[in-house]
């Protein structure tokens, strides 16, 4: 599901129908998405060890660095408070070396292969980010948020078939993305009620969601990275 397949109520932002309309259709591209994973009982070790190195390649040092950005591109200052807490988490407590020994437990460390895999996609995520563009950016991490706390039950699980007992990052990231995922859509009303008081036109709201599903998609598949090698060639 696209957002060329979704259609939002007329633009009233002072409804809170519009966020609520947006809560749901991240709903259910993430029911979507988990529904299309394949069942781990049927997926090789060498299947499972490639679903967690590439998301590992894609979180470990990209997700600050996209957190980062809504920080930067937000201009009310309470999505400003509700971001930074987000950031001071991460760095706090470490969550990148927090994926990288439960990561290193699955014996699943990303290779090159791996970080080939999902490079044109996560180019694109990057380049997204990039913009700078407040509201399509809090949408994508607020659909992100949500999409890795009901997500982990299922990495848990890939990492357990892999003989791991690491389950730190999967424990810390079930229970706290609930919490990030409400907060991110506070901050949503907090940067929406700006858009409405500016002359500039909301941009396509699910942009960013639209990329990341095709990075989550190239995560769980199996893509071949000389072809994407080859592509970048031409």
């Amino acid at each position: 599901m696209t957002s060329s397949s979704f259609a939002l109520p007329a633009l009233d932002l002072s409804h809170i129908s519009y966020i609520a309309s947006i809560q749901e259709h991240i709903d259910r591209v993430i029911d979507d998405l988990l529904a299309s994973f394949p069942h781990v009982e049927e997926l090789s070790a060498d299947e499972r060890r490639g679903i967690i190195a590439r998301y590992t390649a894609v979180l470990e040092g990209n997700f600050i660095y996209w957190m980062t950005g809504a920080y930067l591109s937000v201009r009310s200052e309470e999505a400003r408070s509700i971001i930074l807490d987000n950031l001071r988490e991460e760095v706090r407590d470490c969550h990148p070396g927090m994926l990288r020994k439960f990561a290193m437990a699955a014996h699943a460390v990303p290779q090159d292969t791996d970080a080939l895999a999902v490079y044109r996609s996560l180019s694109n995520v990057r380049l997204f980010i990039g913009r700078l563009s407040p509201v399509p950016i809090v949408v994508t991490m607020a659909f992100f948020e949500g999409f890795i706390q009901r997500f982990m039950a299922y990495l848990a699980d890939l990492a357990q078939r892999q003989g791991s007992a690491e389950q730190e990052y999967t424990d810390v990231h079930g229970v706290c993305d609930v919490a990030h995922t409400k907060e991110l859509f506070r901050a949503l009303e907090a940067e929406m009620a700006l858009a409405d008081d500016s002359a500039k036109p909301v941009e396509n709201v699910f942009e960013g969601v639209d990329l990341l599903q095709t990075l989550i998609q190239d995560i769980i598949g199996k893509p071949d990275s000389s072809s994407v090698l080859a592509a970048d060639k031409n």
